[in-house]
């Protein structure tokens, strides 16, 4: 995910590196979450499913192979609905402190996993923003409508 540019002088400067040794040094080019390759067009159904194509075999959100009778995403019935999705890997703070830099807390993590991960600080900054404008509205114009 790109740095937004009023956070960005809270990464270190070499920060393009050692995002670089996270995703393609230690985690290969893969999520290290559900391990689906960077730069790869992946076909994922609505469960969460998707389809390795390096070893044929359809896997689970967590990377696990699964045992399914679905034939390659070419052939799939029209009543089963795939969408393909683009691949990319960010490196993401788990503690979600841009300061703590230690490989620990560095996980190489594709958009959707990405996501997941972060839900609960979305969750938490989307209630604070709500609240804000709720403060905001009974300071300066009476009660919020």
């Amino acid at each position: 995910m790109p740095i937004k540019p009023e956070m960005r002088g809270f990464y270190p400067i070499d920060w393009p590196q050692l995002s670089d040794s996270i995703r393609f040094r230690r985690a290969k080019g893969r999520c290290e979450q559900c391990g689906r390759p960077h730069k790869q067009l992946v076909c994922q159904l609505a469960d969460g499913r998707w389809y390795d194509d390096e070893a044929k075999r359809w896997r689970d959100d967590k990377g696990r192979a699964v045992r399914t009778n679905l034939p390659n995403p070419f052939n799939l019935p029209s009543e089963i609905k795939a969408r393909f999705t683009y691949v990319v890997l960010a490196c993401a703070h788990l503690d979600q402190d841009i300061s703590n830099n230690a490989p620990t807390n560095l996980r190489a993590l594709c958009q959707r996993c990405h996501l997941i991960h972060d839900r609960p600080h979305h969750r938490l900054s989307r209630w604070l923003t709500w609240r804000s404008t709720k403060a905001m509205g009974d300071l300066f114009t009476g009660r919020y409508r």
